[in-house]
């Protein structure tokens, strides 16, 4: 089977790494699992092993037919559900309550997976990717924020799991890989969908800029009074939530909600 370019293919080879990933996914026996792009099916014959049940999405009209014939007997058990289509364009409300998202994804489409699911109203109660080493470092372990950090520790609790090195694949990629977990996903830093918008508008805002320090920035886009002190619950002076000369790399999570809330 040749990998197509256009879908950013990579084929993961190795059985052994597969089950590794269906393992710290930690998925009960009862669970359903939506898999992005099975490609040759190694990863989702080890989900088989562990779920209730199996929905895979697959883009490529010959690997799918080629799964449809691989994976009969468990269709016909009703134990996977395989379809075709483009998860770009995938209805995410169709698919069951707490259902756990598990995928090698292409990387191209890494950060609008992140989008699509953390922030569908029915959202997964968990996520196993196969990302970049790069980005899984960046959201999981670096002592610095990014757009992309924060988006994903609103919603959950990010792990590097372990590295996959690019000779796993077929075609090899140009840099290794890495498994990424998200846990715990759900909503509960945001008391309404409206602070949860200013959340993500502040983030952008904040990150606008990297040589300015990020109180200048969110001045610059109209976040206000963010200078004044505020007034704490006995009505004494607070400190304020930024420091003068921070920068938007610097903040915690807990500043950037801090922020959504104080500017409601």
């Amino acid at each position: 089977m040749y990998a197509k370019k256009s879908l950013g293919q990579n084929f993961l080879m190795h059985a052994r790494i597969a089950e590794r990933i269906a393992l710290v996914a930690h998925l009960a026996p009862n669970a359903t699992v939506f898999e992005i792009g099975p490609g040759t099916g190694k990863l989702t014959r080890e989900l088989l092993k562990l779920a209730k049940k199996v929905i895979a999405l697959e883009a490529d009209q010959e690997l799918f037919e080629k799964l449809k014939i691989e994976f009969a007997p468990e269709i016909a058990e009703g134990r996977l559900e395989l379809m075709h289509g483009d998860i770009r364009t995938f209805a995410i409300a169709a698919l069951p309550k707490g259902y756990a998202l598990v995928a090698n994804i292409p990387y191209y489409l890494t950060g609008e997976i992140f989008r699509m699911f953390l922030e569908a109203e029915n959202q997964p109660s968990s996520m196993t990717l196969l990302v970049q080493k790069e980005v899984a470092e960046r959201i999981a372990r670096s002592k610095k924020e990014s757009i992309l950090s924060l988006s994903v520790k609103a919603y959950g609790t990010p792990k590097r799991e372990f590295v996959v090195p690019r000779g796993a694949f077929m075609p090899a990629p140009k840099v290794d890989s890495a498994v990424l977990t998200i846990r715990d996903i759900s909503r509960k830093h945001f008391s309404s969908r409206a602070e949860e918008e200013r959340f993500f508008a502040l983030v952008r805002a904040g990150f606008a800029h990297k040589r300015k320090f990020v109180r200048k920035n969110l001045a610059e886009a109209g976040f206000f009074p963010l200078n004044a002190p505020r007034s704490g619950a006995s009505g004494e002076q607070a400190k304020p939530v930024l420091a003068e000369k921070a920068r938007a790399e610097d903040l915690p999570l807990s500043a950037w909600l801090a922020l959504a809330h104080e500017t409601a």
